[in-house]
Protein backbone atom coordinates (compact mmCIF):
# COMPACT_ATOMS: atom_id res chain seq x y z
CA UNK A 1 0.00 0.00 0.00
CA UNK A 2 1.77 3.23 -0.83
CA UNK A 3 1.16 6.02 1.26
CA UNK A 4 -1.33 8.80 0.37
CA UNK A 5 1.24 11.49 1.28
CA UNK A 6 3.54 9.80 -0.86
CA UNK A 7 1.01 10.07 -4.18
CA UNK A 8 0.74 13.33 -3.48
CA UNK A 9 4.17 14.11 -3.83
CA UNK A 10 4.31 11.93 -6.82
CA UNK A 11 1.36 13.55 -8.70
CA UNK A 12 2.89 16.91 -7.37
CA UNK A 13 6.07 16.43 -9.24
CA UNK A 14 4.67 14.76 -12.18
CA UNK A 15 2.75 17.59 -13.08
CA UNK A 16 5.41 20.03 -12.60
CA UNK A 17 7.77 18.11 -14.57
CA UNK A 18 5.88 16.88 -17.29
CA UNK A 19 4.94 20.77 -18.09
CA UNK A 20 8.20 21.57 -17.94
CA UNK A 21 9.75 18.73 -20.74
CA UNK A 22 6.57 20.19 -22.92
CA UNK A 23 7.26 23.62 -22.54
CA UNK A 24 10.62 24.05 -22.17
CA UNK A 25 12.57 21.43 -23.80
CA UNK A 26 10.25 18.98 -25.82
CA UNK A 27 12.21 19.12 -29.03
CA UNK A 28 15.64 19.78 -27.86
CA UNK A 29 15.69 16.10 -26.40
CA UNK A 30 15.34 14.71 -29.01
CA UNK A 31 17.40 16.88 -31.67
CA UNK A 32 20.45 16.49 -29.13
CA UNK A 33 20.38 12.41 -28.09
CA UNK A 34 18.68 10.67 -31.22
CA UNK A 35 20.86 9.32 -33.71
CA UNK A 36 23.85 9.75 -31.46
CA UNK A 37 24.63 5.88 -31.56
CA UNK A 38 25.17 3.56 -34.31
CA UNK A 39 24.32 -0.10 -35.05
CA UNK A 40 26.19 -2.60 -36.69
CA UNK A 41 24.03 -3.88 -39.71
CA UNK A 42 25.68 -6.01 -42.52
CA UNK A 43 28.64 -6.03 -44.54
CA UNK A 44 28.45 -5.89 -48.12
CA UNK A 45 31.26 -5.10 -51.06
CA UNK A 46 32.52 -1.45 -51.48
CA UNK A 47 31.12 1.03 -53.82
CA UNK A 48 32.54 4.07 -54.98
CA UNK A 49 32.04 6.67 -52.44
CA UNK A 50 32.39 4.31 -49.29
CA UNK A 51 34.65 5.53 -45.94
CA UNK A 52 37.59 3.72 -46.58
CA UNK A 53 38.07 3.70 -42.73
CA UNK A 54 35.08 1.17 -43.06
CA UNK A 55 36.17 -1.36 -44.66
CA UNK A 56 36.55 -4.90 -43.26
CA UNK A 57 39.72 -6.37 -43.44
CA UNK A 58 38.79 -9.88 -42.27
CA UNK A 59 36.15 -10.19 -44.93
CA UNK A 60 38.00 -8.43 -47.82
CA UNK A 61 41.37 -10.93 -47.30
CA UNK A 62 38.71 -14.00 -47.23
CA UNK A 63 36.91 -13.28 -50.25
CA UNK A 64 39.65 -11.01 -52.42
CA UNK A 65 36.90 -8.07 -52.72
CA UNK A 66 37.01 -5.06 -50.74
CA UNK A 67 33.78 -5.09 -48.37
CA UNK A 68 32.96 -2.49 -45.73
CA UNK A 69 30.70 -2.12 -42.68
CA UNK A 70 27.52 -0.71 -43.03
CA UNK A 71 25.85 0.55 -39.69
CA UNK A 72 22.40 2.10 -38.82
CA UNK A 73 21.03 4.86 -36.28
CA UNK A 74 19.64 3.43 -33.11
CA UNK A 75 16.22 3.82 -32.90
CA UNK A 76 15.81 4.08 -29.64
CA UNK A 77 18.36 4.93 -26.87
CA UNK A 78 18.74 3.77 -23.07
CA UNK A 79 18.78 6.47 -20.27
CA UNK A 80 19.54 5.79 -17.15
CA UNK A 81 19.72 8.06 -14.38
CA UNK A 82 21.85 7.85 -11.09
CA UNK A 83 20.53 9.54 -7.99
CA UNK A 84 22.52 10.24 -5.05
CA UNK A 85 21.10 9.75 -1.46
CA UNK A 86 23.76 9.95 0.57
CA UNK A 87 23.16 12.12 3.80
CA UNK A 88 25.38 14.99 2.22
CA UNK A 89 22.31 15.19 -0.54
CA UNK A 90 19.93 15.53 2.52
CA UNK A 91 20.47 19.37 3.50
CA UNK A 92 19.11 22.73 2.63
CA UNK A 93 19.27 26.21 3.37
CA UNK A 94 17.27 27.88 1.33
CA UNK A 95 14.22 26.53 -1.07
CA UNK A 96 14.75 22.52 -1.43
CA UNK A 97 16.89 19.73 -0.06
CA UNK A 98 19.33 18.77 -2.30
CA UNK A 99 17.68 15.30 -2.92
CA UNK A 100 14.52 17.13 -3.64
CA UNK A 101 16.16 19.05 -6.85
CA UNK A 102 18.01 15.25 -7.38
CA UNK A 103 14.28 13.71 -8.03
CA UNK A 104 12.82 16.55 -9.98
CA UNK A 105 15.67 16.88 -11.80
CA UNK A 106 15.04 12.57 -12.13
CA UNK A 107 11.46 13.08 -13.03
CA UNK A 108 11.69 15.94 -15.77
CA UNK A 109 14.68 13.36 -17.54
CA UNK A 110 12.55 10.38 -17.40
CA UNK A 111 9.43 11.98 -18.62
CA UNK A 112 11.26 13.41 -21.29
CA UNK A 113 12.94 10.26 -22.38
CA UNK A 114 9.67 8.78 -22.75
CA UNK A 115 7.81 11.12 -24.84
CA UNK A 116 10.77 10.15 -27.04
CA UNK A 117 9.80 6.39 -27.19
CA UNK A 118 13.00 5.98 -24.94
CA UNK A 119 13.74 3.34 -22.45
CA UNK A 120 15.00 4.87 -18.91
CA UNK A 121 16.29 2.97 -16.05
CA UNK A 122 17.05 4.52 -12.38
CA UNK A 123 19.94 4.11 -9.73
CA UNK A 124 19.77 4.70 -6.13
CA UNK A 125 23.54 5.17 -4.72
CA UNK A 126 25.22 5.57 -1.74
CA UNK A 127 28.52 4.35 -0.86
CA UNK A 128 27.05 1.07 -2.49
CA UNK A 129 23.77 0.78 -4.96
CA UNK A 130 21.46 0.89 -2.95
CA UNK A 131 18.46 0.15 -5.92
CA UNK A 132 18.37 -0.81 -9.49
CA UNK A 133 15.57 -0.33 -11.75
CA UNK A 134 16.15 -1.84 -15.21
CA UNK A 135 15.33 0.68 -18.11
CA UNK A 136 11.78 -0.08 -19.61
CA UNK A 137 9.41 2.36 -21.50
CA UNK A 138 5.93 3.71 -20.42
CA UNK A 139 4.44 6.12 -17.85
CA UNK A 140 3.39 3.64 -15.36
CA UNK A 141 7.41 2.98 -15.27
CA UNK A 142 8.27 6.44 -15.13
CA UNK A 143 5.96 7.49 -12.19
CA UNK A 144 7.37 3.88 -10.38
CA UNK A 145 10.86 5.72 -10.63
CA UNK A 146 9.68 8.87 -9.25
CA UNK A 147 7.73 7.15 -5.76
CA UNK A 148 11.40 5.27 -5.32
CA UNK A 149 13.39 8.53 -5.02
CA UNK A 150 10.84 9.67 -3.04
CA UNK A 151 10.07 7.24 -0.26
CA UNK A 152 13.19 5.64 -0.37
CA UNK A 153 15.51 5.27 2.77
CA UNK A 154 18.70 4.61 2.15
CA UNK A 155 20.60 2.47 4.15
CA UNK A 156 24.48 4.34 3.28
CA UNK A 157 24.98 7.51 4.28
CA UNK A 158 28.22 8.29 2.61
CA UNK A 159 29.26 8.48 -1.39
CA UNK A 160 30.82 6.03 -3.78
CA UNK A 161 29.78 7.08 -7.01
CA UNK A 162 32.45 5.26 -8.45
CA UNK A 163 31.07 1.93 -7.58
CA UNK A 164 27.64 2.72 -8.50
CA UNK A 165 29.82 3.53 -12.36
CA UNK A 166 31.32 0.09 -11.70
CA UNK A 167 27.86 -1.68 -11.51
CA UNK A 168 26.52 0.27 -14.36
CA UNK A 169 29.19 -0.90 -16.55
CA UNK A 170 28.51 -4.19 -15.72
CA UNK A 171 24.74 -4.37 -16.02
CA UNK A 172 24.74 -2.02 -19.40
CA UNK A 173 25.29 -3.77 -22.14
CA UNK A 174 24.74 -1.37 -24.87
CA UNK A 175 25.89 2.62 -25.06
CA UNK A 176 23.50 4.64 -22.56
CA UNK A 177 23.06 7.84 -22.02
CA UNK A 178 23.99 8.40 -17.72
CA UNK A 179 23.12 11.25 -15.69
CA UNK A 180 24.88 11.04 -12.66
CA UNK A 181 22.63 13.18 -10.67
CA UNK A 182 24.89 14.07 -6.77
CA UNK A 183 26.64 16.83 -5.13
CA UNK A 184 29.76 15.35 -5.66
CA UNK A 185 30.70 15.00 -2.20
CA UNK A 186 32.99 12.63 -0.98
CA UNK A 187 36.35 11.08 0.28
CA UNK A 188 35.54 8.45 -2.39
CA UNK A 189 34.34 9.95 -5.14
CA UNK A 190 35.90 13.67 -4.90
CA UNK A 191 37.55 15.96 -7.46
CA UNK A 192 40.33 15.46 -4.88
CA UNK A 193 40.94 12.98 -1.93
CA UNK A 194 42.06 9.62 -1.19
CA UNK A 195 40.53 7.71 -4.38
CA UNK A 196 41.01 11.04 -6.78
CA UNK A 197 42.98 9.06 -9.35
CA UNK A 198 40.67 5.88 -9.22
CA UNK A 199 37.76 8.28 -9.98
CA UNK A 200 39.30 9.92 -12.15
CA UNK A 201 39.48 6.75 -14.20
CA UNK A 202 36.75 4.74 -13.89
CA UNK A 203 34.69 8.73 -15.04
CA UNK A 204 36.50 8.20 -18.10
CA UNK A 205 36.16 4.59 -19.08
CA UNK A 206 32.37 4.56 -18.43
CA UNK A 207 32.30 7.69 -20.15
CA UNK A 208 34.01 5.77 -23.22
CA UNK A 209 31.18 3.14 -23.31
CA UNK A 210 28.56 5.63 -22.48
CA UNK A 211 27.27 9.11 -22.77
CA UNK A 212 27.82 10.27 -19.21
CA UNK A 213 26.70 13.87 -18.28
CA UNK A 214 27.08 15.13 -14.12
CA UNK A 215 23.93 16.68 -12.82
CA UNK A 216 25.90 18.87 -9.73
CA UNK A 217 23.85 19.67 -7.00
CA UNK A 218 24.41 22.62 -4.66
CA UNK A 219 23.57 24.74 -1.87
CA UNK A 220 24.56 28.33 -1.16
CA UNK A 221 25.60 27.76 2.26
CA UNK A 222 28.16 25.29 0.96
CA UNK A 223 30.29 28.34 -0.73
CA UNK A 224 29.07 31.26 1.50
CA UNK A 225 29.48 31.11 5.36
CA UNK A 226 27.27 34.05 7.06
CA UNK A 227 28.74 36.38 10.45
CA UNK A 228 26.78 34.53 13.27
CA UNK A 229 29.43 33.92 15.89
CA UNK A 230 30.66 30.56 16.72
CA UNK A 231 28.80 27.93 15.00
CA UNK A 232 29.06 23.83 14.48
CA UNK A 233 29.46 22.57 11.17
CA UNK A 234 28.39 18.69 11.05
CA UNK A 235 29.91 16.20 8.03
CA UNK A 236 26.51 14.83 7.18
CA UNK A 237 28.46 11.58 5.62
CA UNK A 238 30.91 11.07 8.88
CA UNK A 239 28.87 12.47 11.54
CA UNK A 240 32.20 14.67 12.68
CA UNK A 241 31.60 18.35 14.77
CA UNK A 242 33.65 20.95 14.02
CA UNK A 243 33.05 24.20 15.78
CA UNK A 244 34.36 27.25 14.32
CA UNK A 245 33.87 31.64 14.82
CA UNK A 246 31.81 32.73 12.00
CA UNK A 247 32.37 36.41 12.88
CA UNK A 248 36.32 36.07 11.87
CA UNK A 249 36.96 37.29 8.66
CA UNK A 250 40.04 35.48 7.93
CA UNK A 251 37.80 32.49 8.59
CA UNK A 252 34.75 33.15 6.20
CA UNK A 253 37.22 33.98 3.25
CA UNK A 254 39.06 31.10 3.91
CA UNK A 255 35.84 29.05 3.95
CA UNK A 256 34.79 30.56 0.45
CA UNK A 257 38.13 30.44 -0.91
CA UNK A 258 38.53 26.28 0.10
CA UNK A 259 34.92 25.57 -1.40
CA UNK A 260 35.42 27.74 -4.46
CA UNK A 261 38.69 25.61 -5.32
CA UNK A 262 36.98 23.03 -4.64
CA UNK A 263 33.97 23.09 -6.97
CA UNK A 264 36.80 24.38 -9.54
CA UNK A 265 38.73 21.44 -9.25
CA UNK A 266 35.16 19.20 -9.64
CA UNK A 267 34.38 20.89 -13.33
CA UNK A 268 38.42 20.64 -14.29
CA UNK A 269 38.04 17.20 -13.36
CA UNK A 270 34.26 16.87 -15.85
CA UNK A 271 36.34 18.47 -18.69
CA UNK A 272 39.32 16.64 -18.33
CA UNK A 273 37.88 13.47 -18.99
CA UNK A 274 35.32 14.98 -21.55
CA UNK A 275 32.02 14.86 -19.15
CA UNK A 276 29.37 17.55 -19.45
CA UNK A 277 28.18 19.15 -16.44
CA UNK A 278 25.15 20.77 -15.29
CA UNK A 279 25.17 23.02 -12.51
CA UNK A 280 21.92 23.39 -10.31
CA UNK A 281 21.78 25.24 -7.05
CA UNK A 282 19.01 24.46 -4.77
CA UNK A 283 17.62 28.08 -4.77
CA UNK A 284 17.63 28.43 -8.58
CA UNK A 285 15.20 27.57 -11.03
CA UNK A 286 16.62 24.47 -12.84
CA UNK A 287 14.61 25.23 -15.91
CA UNK A 288 17.25 27.71 -17.44
CA UNK A 289 19.81 24.86 -16.56
CA UNK A 290 18.47 22.43 -18.20
CA UNK A 291 17.63 24.08 -21.40
CA UNK A 292 21.30 25.86 -21.24
CA UNK A 293 22.50 22.07 -21.38
CA UNK A 294 20.47 20.65 -24.59
CA UNK A 295 21.03 23.82 -26.58
CA UNK A 296 24.92 23.68 -25.78
CA UNK A 297 24.81 19.51 -26.59
CA UNK A 298 22.81 20.79 -29.90
CA UNK A 299 25.56 23.33 -30.84
CA UNK A 300 28.25 21.27 -30.28
CA UNK A 301 26.75 18.08 -32.21
CA UNK A 302 26.04 20.53 -34.94
CA UNK A 303 29.93 21.51 -35.42
CA UNK A 304 30.10 17.62 -35.69
CA UNK A 305 28.15 17.33 -38.65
Amino acid sequence: MIPRELLRKVRRIEITTSRLVTDVFAGEYHSVFKGQGIEFEEVREYQTGDDIRTIDRNVTARTGKPHVKKYMEERELTVMILVDLSASCRFASRQMFKSQLATEIAATLAFAAIRNNDRVGLMIVTDRVEKFIPPRKGLQHVLRIIREVLGYEPRGRATDIAQALEYLNRVARRKTVAFIISDFLSDATPAVGKGSEDFKKILSVTNKHHDVIAVTLNDRRETEMPECGIIALQDAESGEVTHIDSSSREIRERYQRDNASRLQRRKQLFQSVGIDQIDLYTDTAYSQALAGFFMKRRRKRMLRV
